[in-house]
């Protein structure tokens, strides 16, 4: 049980961050010319939140033994 809930975690760390990382990549690409040094941060932001969260999958899982107390 405790690899599922490992990979849980995972999934909730990827869903948002993707999303939200994909909403700042969309508002610096189609965001109003006006907002020049607004873009670089929001490139900036979306990127970052994106690499943070394909870095959350690339984690090792822990082994199985790790998870399990011996007696």
């Amino acid at each position: 049980q405790p690899m599922s809930i490992n990979r849980a975690a995972k999934g909730i760390v990827l869903v948002p961050s993707l999303l939200l990382g994909g909403a700042f990549l969309a508002a610096a690409a189609w965001g109003p010319e006006a907002a020049g040094s607004n873009r670089n941060l929001a490139l900036a932001i979306g990127g970052l939140l994106i690499g943070a969260g394909l870095l959350a999958q690339l984690m090792p899982e822990p082994t199985p033994e790790a998870d399990q107390e011996k007696p």
